[in-house]
């Protein structure tokens, strides 16, 4: 070994030792892929190895982390405080910054009062195996669990957050995230967030994949807006939803109002929810929504898709402008399941139009079709007094109430039905007063090219339907309550042909 060769590599050792230094900050051309281990039996003056750990999160928040390098907190130990990782720190994307677990368990950060983890205009970092614990959001908790901010490229997997009176996971202003197994949960504004400066958009290319929100119930201090949401993301663009499960939020909202729902998006564009449960989420006594599944205010050529939503006291699926968003427009509701949903707010119905905007122009074009609505406690559909819109179709739906089938009017009477089955439990055929099936078809009949398909009225013979019992989006592939018995004669219609035989949970 040459002099110049080890006097270089006494001095990158000197550097790690006493400030925490990879050997790739020192001389940025060189990789070094250096390993930290934090026990909770550690001590800060130790050098980071698995042998002879740190002790402190503030330790770790100290290092000039650099690509390639892992942070190992032990499993099983609870370390206190926040972790912020030093602004502008960057892995590459073969080389990205690690923050995991040793050991077969979670390592647990509990922050009390403050946010879990704190990152801002960080890039290419991942995060594995924490658990993230706040006091409570009754409890003396103000914040995030985990805010990312202004950052690019962070990957969070198999992480869970309780305990933290703001979101769960807060995603800010932040492009290339995924959220992956996050479980959010016992939060007070919503399990996970995706949020930018108001109709910006600037958060985008967000994935969140087979995450769970569960028992958020509202932030104890927001008394002018909603709170209590599983999911909610909003001035965003190019979003992922995908195998979410959503439920028991929103009890606790500390208003009457606009309220929260389970998975749902608002000033996005080009946003997918697809193959997600959304089940027994609520509202505060005497305030909106409470649903399954949303695409809100200002929010355009979005879909929602191969969805279950049940037991929900809002509406299943909800179509939504609210005043001063942007135009709504362009999006599409397909071969999604509606059971039960509406009982309890205002909405009465499984599918909800409302458009408080009281202008067609910002609230248009809307295919919704393939889709499932069975409720034998309420109605199928409800349109609010304030629904004026254009271009919304429905076509090869089946629309299954208790007695009426659609609560309220069309305002403007623009909307179309095509090829859909229509069942009112108790008098077979019920539209708001009007009984004779043939009497209301003729009204609503539509030629499309050469094709001519009626709308139906035949009782559709589902296998188990109105007992759905399933707890997770992961069990969706064997949720069977809606195929048809043998030998159904609703199997013939258009309805089922061209519509609901293609739901693929």
């Amino acid at each position: 070994m040459t002099i110049a060769r080890s006097v270089f590599l006494l001095f990158t050792t000197v550097c790690i030792a006493l400030h925490g230094t990879s050997i790739g900050s020192v001389y940025p051309g060189y990789t070094s892929h250096r390993n930290w281990y934090v026990s909770s039996a550690g001590n800060d003056n130790n050098s980071g190895t698995r042998d002879n750990p740190l002790k402190s999160i503030k330790k770790i928040n100290g290092l000039a982390l650099s690509a390639g390098d892992t942070v190992f907190f032990k499993g099983g130990d609870t370390f206190t405080g926040r972790l912020e990782l030093r602004a502008g720190l960057s892995g590459s994307k073969g080389n990205p910054i690690v923050i995991t677990a040793y050991g077969s368990d979670n390592a647990m950060i509990d922050s009390q009062d403050s946010a879990a983890i704190r990152i801002y205009k960080n890039n290419y970092i991942k995060f594995r195996r924490l658990s993230l614990r706040g006091s409570g959001r009754k409890n003396g908790n103000i914040k995030d669990g985990f805010a990312i901010i202004d950052s690019k490229n962070i990957d969070v997997a198999d992480v869970d957050i309780s305990g933290f009176q703001k979101s769960g996971l807060l995603i800010y202003s932040s492009q290339n995230i995924t959220a992956k197994n996050v479980f959010a949960h016992d939060n007070g504004s919503a399990g996970i967030t995706v949020e930018a400066p108001y109709q910006t958009r600037q958060s985008r290319n967000i994935k969140i994949l087979n995450c769970r929100a569960e028992n958020n119930p509202g932030d104890p201090t927001n008394l002018t807006n909603h709170s209590g949401n599983g999911i909610v993301v909003g001035d965003c663009r190019q979003v992922l939803i995908d195998h979410c499960t959503a439920t028991n939020n929103g009890w606790d909202m500390p208003r009457i109002g606009n309220g929260p729902v389970g998975i749902w998006a608002y000033e996005a564009d080009s946003v997918t929810i697809q193959h997600c449960l959304s089940y027994k989420n609520k509202t505060s006594k005497g305030g909106a929504d409470g649903g399954g599944f949303d695409l809100d205010g200002g929010v355009t050529n979005s879909i929602v898709q191969y969805n279950v939503s049940y037991d929900n006291w809002g509406s299943g699926y909800c179509i939504f402008q609210y005043w001063g968003a942007s135009p709504w427009h362009g999006n599409i509701f397909r071969y999604n399941i509606s059971e039960n949903d509406g009982t309890v707010s205002d909405s009465q119905a499984g599918l909800y139009i409302w458009n408080s905007s009281d202008d067609e122009k910002q609230f248009h074009d809307c295919q919704v079709y393939g889709n499932i609505i069975y409720n034998d406690k309420v109605a199928a559909l409800c349109y609010s007094e304030k629904s004026e819109s254009k271009g919304i179709v429905f076509r090869y739906n089946v629309f299954v109430g208790k007695d009426s089938l659609i609560k309220g009017k069309d305002k403007l009477g623009d909307a179309k039905y095509l090829a859909n089955d229509w069942w009112s439990i108790e008098k077979g055929f019920n539209m708001t007063g009007v009984k004779n099936f043939d009497e209301w078809r003729k009204a609503h009949f539509i030629v499309v090219g050469d094709v001519s398909p009626y709308e139906a009225n035949i009782k559709p013979d589902f296998d188990d339907p109105g007992n759905t019992k399933i707890t997770s989006a992961g069990q969706l592939k064997n949720f069977k309550n809606y195929e048809l018995k043998k030998g159904s004669a609703f199997a013939k219609t258009f309805a089922y042909k061209r519509g609901i035989s293609k739901i693929k949970l």
